[in-house]
């Protein structure tokens, strides 16, 4: 089941969309090139989805990105530090050197080492997204 009021954010580089897949499942889908012109509207709007929920399931596909400024993959590692009592997981999807070296900063950055799994195989996040949903639909 996938909702059809994702929030959807657009800049001239960069679409973020927020997705409820299931109760306790949450994406993020991040395409282009991040350099910050979304501001803290995607914070607000996990923590806004986030809110009421126990753990969440999280995965950030980042199948598309083409990469993240500096600036803005700090944001990401301090918002996901500050958040990480929330989230019973983390996957990310990668679909380069560049963003997996991103993905490995914000990692350690956020000392994530247990919670954030890096995937460079689709089929395998996929899979793991689908079971994701599946189980939260038999809870």
């Amino acid at each position: 089941m996938q909702r059809t009021d994702d929030d959807r954010f657009e800049g001239m580089h960069c679409t973020i969309l927020v997705q409820r897949r299931a109760p306790g499942v949450l994406v993020l889908v991040i395409k282009g090139m991040d350099v910050g012109e979304l501001g803290d509207a995607p914070f607000r709007a996990l923590e806004g989805e986030m809110a009421g929920e126990g753990l969440i399931e999280f995965f950030v596909d980042a199948r598309d990105t083409r990469g993240a400024s500096v600036s803005v993959s700090s944001d990401w590692a301090v918002w996901l530090r500050r958040h990480k009592h929330r989230f019973r997981h983390i996957s990310m999807l990668v679909g380069s050197p560049f963003i997996k070296l991103t993905a490995d900063f914000v990692r350690r950055f956020a000392d994530l080492d247990d919670l954030m799994r890096i995937y460079t195989d689709r089929a395998a996040f996929d899979g793991a997204l689908s079971n994701a949903v599946g189980n939260a639909g038999s809870l």
